[in-house]
Protein backbone atom coordinates (compact mmCIF):
# COMPACT_ATOMS: atom_id res chain seq x y z
CA UNK A 1 0.00 0.00 0.00
CA UNK A 2 1.03 3.74 -0.85
CA UNK A 3 2.48 5.06 2.39
CA UNK A 4 3.62 8.67 1.16
CA UNK A 5 -0.14 10.24 1.41
CA UNK A 6 -0.75 9.12 4.41
CA UNK A 7 3.00 10.28 5.65
CA UNK A 8 2.71 13.44 4.80
CA UNK A 9 -0.82 13.56 6.33
CA UNK A 10 0.12 12.82 9.42
CA UNK A 11 3.46 14.83 9.58
CA UNK A 12 1.09 18.13 8.81
CA UNK A 13 -1.70 17.73 10.99
CA UNK A 14 0.86 16.89 13.92
CA UNK A 15 2.62 20.23 13.07
CA UNK A 16 -0.23 21.91 13.42
CA UNK A 17 -1.74 20.06 16.15
CA UNK A 18 1.99 21.04 17.83
CA UNK A 19 2.29 24.63 17.40
CA UNK A 20 -1.49 25.46 18.16
CA UNK A 21 -1.39 27.33 21.45
CA UNK A 22 -2.73 25.66 24.36
CA UNK A 23 -1.71 24.93 28.10
CA UNK A 24 1.86 22.99 27.02
CA UNK A 25 2.55 26.22 25.31
CA UNK A 26 1.78 28.67 28.09
CA UNK A 27 3.24 26.60 30.81
CA UNK A 28 6.90 26.29 28.74
CA UNK A 29 6.79 30.11 28.05
CA UNK A 30 6.00 30.50 31.75
CA UNK A 31 8.64 28.07 32.67
CA UNK A 32 11.48 29.55 30.52
CA UNK A 33 10.52 33.23 30.76
CA UNK A 34 9.72 32.68 35.13
CA UNK A 35 12.68 30.61 35.92
CA UNK A 36 15.02 29.81 32.96
CA UNK A 37 16.44 28.15 29.72
CA UNK A 38 17.21 25.07 31.69
CA UNK A 39 14.02 24.95 32.94
CA UNK A 40 11.84 25.43 29.57
CA UNK A 41 13.57 22.37 27.94
CA UNK A 42 12.95 20.41 30.61
CA UNK A 43 9.59 20.73 30.85
CA UNK A 44 9.48 20.13 27.27
CA UNK A 45 11.68 16.62 27.57
CA UNK A 46 8.45 16.59 29.74
CA UNK A 47 5.64 17.38 27.31
CA UNK A 48 7.48 14.60 25.00
CA UNK A 49 7.80 11.58 27.41
CA UNK A 50 3.76 12.21 27.73
CA UNK A 51 3.67 12.69 24.05
CA UNK A 52 5.38 9.29 24.03
CA UNK A 53 2.64 8.03 26.46
CA UNK A 54 -0.34 9.06 24.61
CA UNK A 55 1.17 7.28 21.48
CA UNK A 56 1.80 3.92 23.28
CA UNK A 57 -1.44 3.53 24.83
CA UNK A 58 -3.42 4.26 21.26
CA UNK A 59 -0.81 1.78 19.64
CA UNK A 60 -1.72 -0.69 21.87
CA UNK A 61 -5.50 0.36 21.50
CA UNK A 62 -5.99 1.77 25.31
CA UNK A 63 -6.96 5.18 23.87
CA UNK A 64 -10.29 3.67 22.84
CA UNK A 65 -10.54 1.93 25.48
CA UNK A 66 -10.20 5.55 27.78
CA UNK A 67 -12.30 7.56 24.60
CA UNK A 68 -15.51 5.26 25.48
CA UNK A 69 -15.56 5.49 29.09
CA UNK A 70 -16.91 7.98 30.36
CA UNK A 71 -15.88 7.88 33.78
CA UNK A 72 -11.96 7.28 32.73
CA UNK A 73 -12.53 9.84 30.41
CA UNK A 74 -14.06 12.40 32.69
CA UNK A 75 -11.56 11.47 35.39
CA UNK A 76 -8.54 12.24 32.87
CA UNK A 77 -10.55 15.55 31.99
CA UNK A 78 -11.10 16.99 35.61
CA UNK A 79 -7.28 16.06 36.81
CA UNK A 80 -6.11 18.19 33.86
CA UNK A 81 -8.43 20.93 34.50
CA UNK A 82 -7.50 21.00 38.04
CA UNK A 83 -3.80 20.88 37.35
CA UNK A 84 -3.67 23.39 34.55
CA UNK A 85 -5.81 25.68 38.00
CA UNK A 86 -3.12 24.96 40.23
CA UNK A 87 -0.06 25.99 37.78
CA UNK A 88 -2.49 29.34 37.48
CA UNK A 89 -2.86 29.83 41.37
CA UNK A 90 0.51 29.52 42.09
CA UNK A 91 1.36 31.80 39.27
CA UNK A 92 -0.78 34.28 40.58
CA UNK A 93 0.39 33.92 44.31
CA UNK A 94 4.07 34.35 42.77
CA UNK A 95 6.31 37.15 44.50
CA UNK A 96 8.04 39.13 42.69
CA UNK A 97 11.33 38.22 41.53
CA UNK A 98 14.00 41.04 41.15
CA UNK A 99 17.31 40.69 38.87
CA UNK A 100 19.19 43.95 39.58
CA UNK A 101 22.58 42.74 39.98
CA UNK A 102 25.06 39.81 39.58
CA UNK A 103 24.12 38.75 43.21
CA UNK A 104 20.33 38.64 42.43
CA UNK A 105 20.64 36.53 39.76
CA UNK A 106 22.31 33.94 41.57
CA UNK A 107 19.48 34.11 43.78
CA UNK A 108 17.29 33.25 41.27
CA UNK A 109 19.12 30.12 39.94
CA UNK A 110 19.16 28.78 43.31
CA UNK A 111 15.19 29.39 43.34
CA UNK A 112 15.31 27.60 39.79
CA UNK A 113 12.96 24.43 39.30
CA UNK A 114 15.21 21.30 39.58
CA UNK A 115 15.38 19.21 36.47
CA UNK A 116 13.11 16.74 37.50
CA UNK A 117 10.26 19.38 38.80
CA UNK A 118 10.43 20.58 35.10
CA UNK A 119 10.51 17.50 33.62
CA UNK A 120 7.19 16.30 36.29
CA UNK A 121 5.70 19.87 35.62
CA UNK A 122 5.90 18.78 31.52
CA UNK A 123 4.86 15.50 31.85
CA UNK A 124 1.85 15.47 34.01
CA UNK A 125 0.36 18.97 31.86
CA UNK A 126 0.87 16.90 28.48
CA UNK A 127 -0.50 13.37 29.94
CA UNK A 128 -3.58 14.69 31.57
CA UNK A 129 -4.83 16.88 28.55
CA UNK A 130 -7.67 15.02 27.64
CA UNK A 131 -7.57 16.87 23.74
CA UNK A 132 -3.90 15.09 23.03
CA UNK A 133 -5.91 11.60 24.70
CA UNK A 134 -8.72 12.39 21.29
CA UNK A 135 -6.32 13.65 18.88
CA UNK A 136 -4.08 10.20 19.07
CA UNK A 137 -7.60 8.53 18.77
CA UNK A 138 -8.34 9.99 15.98
CA UNK A 139 -4.95 9.60 14.42
CA UNK A 140 -4.64 6.06 15.05
CA UNK A 141 -8.36 5.52 13.93
CA UNK A 142 -9.35 7.65 11.40
CA UNK A 143 -5.98 9.17 9.62
CA UNK A 144 -3.49 6.34 9.87
CA UNK A 145 -4.98 2.92 7.93
CA UNK A 146 -5.21 0.00 9.83
CA UNK A 147 -2.91 -1.79 7.73
CA UNK A 148 -0.27 0.40 8.00
CA UNK A 149 2.61 -1.50 9.16
CA UNK A 150 3.21 -1.50 13.13
CA UNK A 151 6.67 -0.13 12.59
CA UNK A 152 5.48 2.67 10.57
CA UNK A 153 2.96 3.75 13.30
CA UNK A 154 5.65 3.37 15.98
CA UNK A 155 7.50 5.77 13.96
CA UNK A 156 4.31 8.03 13.86
CA UNK A 157 4.40 8.52 17.20
CA UNK A 158 7.81 8.95 17.70
CA UNK A 159 7.97 11.59 14.99
CA UNK A 160 5.67 13.46 17.16
CA UNK A 161 7.75 13.15 19.92
CA UNK A 162 10.46 14.48 18.04
CA UNK A 163 8.37 17.82 16.28
CA UNK A 164 6.90 18.11 19.90
CA UNK A 165 10.25 18.41 21.71
CA UNK A 166 12.13 20.54 18.76
CA UNK A 167 9.18 23.05 18.71
CA UNK A 168 8.79 23.81 22.59
CA UNK A 169 12.75 23.36 22.97
CA UNK A 170 13.18 26.51 20.23
CA UNK A 171 9.95 28.01 22.22
CA UNK A 172 12.39 27.81 25.62
CA UNK A 173 14.95 29.19 23.67
CA UNK A 174 13.59 32.36 22.41
CA UNK A 175 11.58 33.01 25.75
CA UNK A 176 14.77 32.45 27.52
CA UNK A 177 16.71 34.81 25.59
CA UNK A 178 18.78 37.02 27.46
CA UNK A 179 18.06 40.24 25.53
CA UNK A 180 14.15 39.28 25.49
CA UNK A 181 14.08 38.83 29.57
CA UNK A 182 16.47 41.88 29.83
CA UNK A 183 13.44 43.81 28.11
CA UNK A 184 10.63 42.11 30.17
CA UNK A 185 12.38 42.72 33.46
CA UNK A 186 10.11 45.01 34.33
CA UNK A 187 7.10 43.26 33.52
CA UNK A 188 8.07 39.52 34.45
CA UNK A 189 5.58 39.09 37.38
CA UNK A 190 2.68 40.56 35.47
CA UNK A 191 3.12 38.65 32.35
CA UNK A 192 3.90 35.46 35.10
CA UNK A 193 0.17 36.28 36.75
CA UNK A 194 -1.30 36.55 32.95
CA UNK A 195 -0.05 33.33 32.15
CA UNK A 196 -1.61 32.54 35.20
CA UNK A 197 -4.87 33.74 34.54
CA UNK A 198 -5.09 32.07 31.32
CA UNK A 199 -4.10 28.70 32.68
CA UNK A 200 -6.74 29.02 34.96
CA UNK A 201 -8.97 30.01 32.16
CA UNK A 202 -8.29 27.03 30.34
CA UNK A 203 -8.61 24.83 33.49
CA UNK A 204 -11.96 26.43 33.82
CA UNK A 205 -12.58 25.30 30.19
CA UNK A 206 -11.37 21.76 29.79
CA UNK A 207 -13.66 21.53 33.48
CA UNK A 208 -16.67 22.37 31.49
CA UNK A 209 -16.35 20.94 28.25
CA UNK A 210 -18.34 18.03 27.01
CA UNK A 211 -17.02 14.12 27.39
CA UNK A 212 -18.79 13.21 24.08
CA UNK A 213 -16.65 11.60 21.69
Amino acid sequence: MPLLPELIAVAVLQFLVIIAPGADFVVICRNSLVYSRRTGIYSALGLTLGILVHASYSLIGIGFIISRSIVLFALIKYLGAAYLIYLGYKSLIAKPQRQLDRQSRRSQTSQDLSKLAAVRMGFVNNILNPKVTLFFLSLFTQVINPLTPIPVQIWYGLQMGIMTFTWYTSVALVMSHPILKEKLLSVTHYLEKAMGAVLIALGIRVALSGVEK
